[in-house]
């Protein structure tokens, strides 16, 4: 998981969880098109990504976040890889059908649902400015 906080819309930033894929260069997430983080993206693509890691006991963690800017995936084929990365990342880590409730869709639906079904977009963080990383035990 990682948290995405937007931050142009108001006073005070919105902070929304989002499974995140990575392709070896670039973090990708699936968005549904409706929602508060919608009005901020569309004013405002520039984001914090923070992605976080614990041991069960919290005596280690690595934390990594990055400043940079959303944008929508206009190719066919580059959302249908990161489409494809994410069913394979619910798939290999045995995750409950009820996640697909993140990306619009039923528990009931596979999660191939994904690749055939445009109800969530695809997003991939550009032009990171920052990265600030810590890491303990």
């Amino acid at each position: 998981m990682s948290r995405i906080a937007f931050g142009s819309c108001s006073d005070h930033p919105y902070v929304a969880p989002f499974m995140y894929v990575f392709d070896g260069s670039h973090l990708y997430f699936l968005s549904t098109k409706y929602g508060r983080k919608m009005a901020y993206f569309e004013n405002d693509p520039r984001v914090l990504v923070e992605i976080e890691e614990y041991a069960p006991d919290l005596s280690g963690f690595t934390f990594v976040s990055l400043q940079g800017r959303l944008e929508e995936v206009p190719d066919h084929e580059q959302k249908r890889a990161a489409r494809e990365r994410f069913v394979a990342l619910i798939r290999d880590r045995g995750l409950p059908s009820r996640v697909l409730t993140a990306f619009g869709h039923t528990p009931e639906d596979a999660p191939e649902v994904i690749l055939g079904d445009e109800r969530a977009m695809v997003w991939r963080l550009e032009d990171v400015r920052d990265i600030v990383a810590l890491k303990n035990g």
